[in-house]
Parts: structure tokens; sequence; C-alpha cells
């Protein structure tokens, strides 16, 4: 009863004309099958003009669902052989990649390998080397100290006759003894025994004056001696430009081998990035595209779903109507029939109102509740623009009472049905409205950090691009500069070697015109304090003033000889070190610049794979956004009209139920003017 004011009052308004017209005779004045009959025809119009904005709503709802359904199912085919290509290309890269690990495996251990063959080959050549220049060096040596004992004796072996200086025998003495023993293994087939012995009593008497009686068989054996030096040194030489030359053969080789090894290693390794990198963009590739088929199938069984319902309803609707129609338009034919007009005339005659008034008073109170409920409605249903309530108030003069009680009960029901159905409807559209705004704003904020990802990591990959292109141009650099190092230090051994000859030669050819200047000078000197007087008219022969100083001169250039062929030695050493210090610490350097690259190639790759998941992720995001942005035109085209009128629809429908039930309350008895005090 709370709420019987507010639904009353327009109620009072629309039917406070009826309190001035209370005469029966007024509403007599026209035929009731008539407004029946304008009724039924303008409820033809209706259900026609209803049948018409069915059809096009109808129409419209096919073509969304034959154009998405074509859509969708033709995403989900593409879908699924993009998935089948996928998998395929999936299985193909991890057999790809643990190829490559494998090859690059073994061809490291084959570089390594190679690498310490050439590193133990360059070991054992350096040890070679410096067994050579030490042998040499004593060859050297042996093959100076014969030619000047041989020097010595030659200038007294043309005369036996002539004693040799103790001091030059001595010298000779020990020269014999040193490299007898010294090479006792090189002279052991050169020497006979015989000739051993002569050399160990030549040793033995060298204290007494005077020359040995063999000297001359002395000397062949010095000369035997010499020649024997000359070629073990020879002999050596040749030997150790064979080594160096098959060192140099051999280095290359494995240089080479190396090199190419390592371009392999290089070669696959980008590959194994390549394909690992394919790898992964699959993977994450066949996942979006899964997701995206889930979707997309969902969205394909609620649309047939959704569909198949429109087009069930369409049908219902269509039968519903068409036997409506048929059923007004069967009444209209009965109604407008000439034998019923004749019918109606003789009843509705009021000549014969009296006669009829004889039937009783309580047929006279049930027309005037019909005629009063029935007016009620049709001024509503004008007013209201209701069709219902327009073919209640026919029904209302037709039907019997409790037919037109349970008809107004069924509307009543079925208005506060649609009441409760579109305030479920007005809530479904706020709530609807609501999240998606919130899902639109937040996919939004989304979008845009992956579009400052995505410039960040374009950024980060081109930096990397470049320090790995700078690291290989270095790596190359230090290859060549390696190569150059070698090839200059192997001229500059060349050059040592040639020098060193040089100057040990130099120094032969200074030391055996020392020793004959020594000799002639030294043996005037004894001739002069050990012979006779000269005979008379000669002056005492004196030797020159001026040899003293050449013998010091030529000592003073040989010691300096010597001490060049050291310190050419010792430039050789340390030019050798230096070079090996610096392949150590190039290739160090090589090392560490390809881990770095290894390094970076590892960041670069993983930021690409991130960037293909950024792009990814944002043309999620933006079809995430398109969809948000259809289900909101789709929910603007499903609620804009109910969220517009809902107050007024709802306010209407209140309306239109109160009058409803006033009608009933009047066709139960109850009397206007009482429903209008109570209001």
């Amino acid at each position: 009863m709370v709420k019987a004011p507010l639904l009353l009052g327009p109620l009072a308004f629309l039917l406070s004309p009826w309190l001035a017209a209370s005469s029966v005779s007024a509403s007599l004045k026209e035929r009731p099958v008539s407004k029946v009959i304008t009724i039924l025809k303008d409820m033809l119009k209706t259900m026609e003009k209803e049948q018409e904005e069915d059809e096009a709503i109808y129409d419209k709802l096919a073509c969304w669902c034959e154009t998405n359904d074509k859509e969708k199912t033709k995403t989900i085919k593409e879908a699924e052989a993009r998935i089948a290509t996928l998998e395929s290309s999936i299985e193909e890269d991890t057999a790809t990649s643990a190829m490559l690990n494998t090859e690059i495996k073994n061809t490291e251990q084959e570089v390594a390998k190679n690498q310490q063959a050439l590193d133990k080959a360059t070991a054992i050549r350096e040890k070679e080397l410096a067994s050579f220049n030490e042998e040499e060096k004593e060859m050297l040596q042996a093959v100076s100290a014969l030619k000047q004992a041989i020097t010595v004796l030659s200038k007294h072996h043309s005369g036996a006759f002539l004693q040799v200086p103790r001091t030059h025998l001595l010298s000779v003495a020990a020269t014999l003894q040193h490299l007898t023993e010294e090479h006792a293994e090189l002279l052991r087939g050169v020497l006979s025994p015989s000739e051993r012995r002569t050399v160990a009593s030549f040793v033995q008497s060298a204290d007494k004056q005077g020359y040995a009686p063999q000297s001359g068989e002395i000397f062949g054996i010095l000369g035997q001696m010499k020649e024997t030096f000359e070629k073990d040194m020879s002999e050596s030489q040749k030997e150790e430009s064979a080594n160096q030359k098959a060192f140099q053969e051999l280095r290359a080789a494995k240089e080479a081998q190396v090199a190419a090894g390592q371009e392999q290693v290089n070669s696959k390794t980008q590959e194994l990035a390549d394909t690992d990198q394919r790898l992964a963009n699959s993977k994450t590739d066949i996942e979006d595209t899964k997701n995206s088929l889930s979707a997309d199938e969902k969205f394909l069984m609620e649309l047939k779903e959704r569909c198949s319902m429109t087009d069930s309803e369409w049908e219902t609707r269509q039968k519903t109507r068409g036997l409506e129609m048929e059923a007004v338009s069967k009444a209209l034919a009965i109604l407008s029939s000439d034998e019923s007009h004749d019918v109606f005339t003789r009843t509705f005659n009021p000549a014969l109102a009296q006669v009829r008034r004889s039937t009783g008073s309580s047929r006279r109170e049930q027309a005037s509740r019909r005629e009063q409920a029935s007016r009620m409605l049709a001024e509503l249903a004008s007013r209201m623009h209701s069709p219902r309530l327009s073919n209640l108030a026919t029904r209302v003069k037709l039907d019997a009472f409790e037919r037109v009680k349970k008809a107004i009960d069924d509307m009543v029901a079925s208005l506060l049905e649609e009441k409760a159905a579109e305030i479920k409807h007005k809530d479904f559209c706020v709530n609807g409205f609501g999240e998606n705004q919130l899902q639109t704003e937040k996919k939004e904020r989304v979008k845009q950090e992956l579009l400052a990802q995505i410039d960040t990591l374009d950024s980060t990959i081109k930096e990397l691009t470049d320090v790995i292109d700078s690291l290989k141009a270095e790596i190359a650099e230090m290859t060549v500069q390696l190569k150059h190092a070698g090839e200059d230090r192997e001229k500059e051994n060349q050059e040592f070697q040639a020098t060193i000859a040089d100057q040990r030669e130099s120094q032969k050819v200074l030391a055996s015109a020392l020793e004959a200047l020594r000799a002639f000078y030294g043996k005037q000197a004894a001739l002069v304090q050990q012979g006779q007087e000269p005979p008379p008219g000669f002056s005492e022969y004196k030797k020159s003033a001026s040899s003293g100083g050449v013998l010091d001169l030529m000592q003073s250039i040989i010691t300096d000889a010597k001490a060049m062929e050291d310190e050419t030695v010792r430039s050789e050493e340390d030019a050798q070190k230096a070079y090996e210090d610096f392949v150590k610490e190039t290739n160090n350097s090589i090392e560490a610049k390809k881990r770095d690259i290894t390094n970076k190639s590892e960041q670069k790759a993983k930021a690409e794979i991130d960037l293909i998941e950024a792009k990814k992720n944002k043309d999620k995001a933006l079809l995430e956004l398109e969809q948000l942005s259809n289900y909101n035109s789709q929910l603007h085209s499903s609620c804009d009209f109910i969220l517009k009128n809902f107050d007024l629809r709802q306010t209407a429908r209140d309306e239109e139920v109160e009058a409803l039930r006033q009608a009933k309350a009047i066709l139960s008895g109850a009397k206007f003017e009482e429903l209008l005090q109570t209001a």
C-alpha cells in the first residue's frame, strides 16, 4: 500500500474525465463492434510493423554470425596449420642444435690438439736450436784451436832440424789433449790406436826442448782432426737448416689447421646461435598460437551457441506472431462479414434497449463493469502506446470474466518478469562498461610499457652488435699482427745466423793473422836471447817498433768481435723472448676477446628473444584492445537504449501493472470512485 499513491496518481489523472461522463446512454451512441474491428486492425498493423523490425534485427544478427563464423573458422584453420609447421620446425631445429653442439665440441678438441702439437714442436725446435748453437760454438772453437796448432807446427814442419819453442809445443799439446778428451766419441772412428798413442806420446814429451821426432805425424793428425770437426760442423749446419725448414713447414701446416678449425668453430657457433634463437622464437610463437587458437575456438563455440539461440528465438517469434496475426485476421473477417453486420445491427439497436433491460439488473451491472474496465484500459493503452493493453481492453468486452482476469494475471506476471530481466540487463550493462573500461586502461598501460621495452631492446641489440663487430675486427687485426710478427722473427733469426757466422769467421781470420805475427815476433825474441852474435858488419837486428801496437790492436779487435758476438746472441735471445711474450699476450688477448664475443652474443641472443617476445606481447595487447573496443561497441548497441530509458520504462511498466490490477479490481466488483478515494 505504500506504492499505491505513486502508481494511482497518473491513473486518476487519465480516468478523471470518466467521472463527468457517467451516463451509460452516451457510451451506447457508438457501436462496440466497430471499436473492436478498429482495434483489431490497429493490432494487425502493429504486429506487421514489429515483424519488419524483427526481420531487420535478425538480418543484422545473421550477418554478424555468418561473418564472424567464417573469419574465426578460417583463423582456426590457419592457426592449426601454423602449429603443425612450427612443431616440425622445432623438431628440426632441436636436432640441428644438438648436432652443432657436438660438432663444435669435436672441432674445438681438434683445434686444441693441433695447437698443443704446435706448441710442443715449437718447444722442441727451440731446444734443438739452443743445442745446435752450443755445439756449433764448440766446433768453431775446436776448429780455431786446431788451425792455430797447425799454423804453429807449419812454421817448423819444413825445417824439422829446427827446434820449436817450448811454449808453442805446450800450447799444441794442450789443444790436442783437450780436443781428444772433449770429442772422444767423435774421434773414435777417425784416429787409429797407433795415432792415439802418437798423440799421447807427443803430449807427454811436449815439455822437452826441441821438435819431437814424430812432429810430422802430429801435423797430419791435427789436419785430420780439423777436417773431421769442419765436416761434422758442416753436417750439423745442414741438419739444422733442414730441421728449421721442416719446422717452418710443420708450423705453417699446424697454424693453417688451427685457423681453419677456429673458423669452423666460429661459423658453427654463429649457426648454433641462429638455430637456438630460431628455436626459441618457434617455441614462443607456437605457445602464442595455441593460446590464440584456444581463445578463437572458445569464441566460435560461444558464437555458434548464441547464434543458434537467436535462430531458435527468431523462429519462435515468427511462429507466434504468425499465429497471432492469423487469429486477428480471422477475427476481422468474421466481424466484418455481412451476416455479422446484420446480427450486430439487430443486437445493438437502441429500440431494443427497453426489452433487454428486463433481463435483470445483474446483467446491466456486469456490462457496466466491463465498459468501465475496457474504457480505462483503452485510454491507458492509447496514452502508453501499449498493444497489450489495447488487446486486453477489447478482450474485457468480449471474453468471460474469469478468462479476462486470468489474462490480466498472466500479463502482470509477464510485466514483472520483464521488469526483473530489464533490471538484470541494466546491472549487466553497468558492470560490463566498468569492467571494459578497467581492462582497456590496464591493456593501454601494458602497451605503453611494451613499446618502451621494445625501444630499449632495439638500442641494446644495436650496441651489442657494434661491440661484437669491433671485437671481431680487433681479433682479425691481432691475427694479422701475429702472422707478421712470426714472419719478422723468422727473418731476424736468419739474419742472426748469417751475422753470427760472419762474426765468427772474422774472429778466425783475425786469430790466424795474430797467431802468425805472434809466431814470428816471439821466435825472433827467442833467437836474440839464445843465438850467437851476428857477423861483423851487421848491426844488431831489432824488431819493428810498431809490432807490439799491432798485436795489441789485433787482440783488441778480436776481443771486440767476441763481445759483438756475445751481444748479438743476447739480442737474439731477447728478441726471441720478446716474440714469445708477444705471441702469448696476443693469444691471451684473442681468447679474452673471443670469450667476450661469446658473452655478448649470448646477451644479444637473449635480447633478441626478449624483443620478439615483447613484440608478440605488444601485438597481443593491441589485439586485446581491439577486442575490448569491439565488445564496447556491442555493449553500446545492446545497452544504450536500456540505460537511457531505464527509469522511464520502469515507471511505465509499474503504471501498466497497477492499471491491470485496478482493471481486475473493477471486474471483481470494486467501484472506480472507491479506488480513487483509496488512492
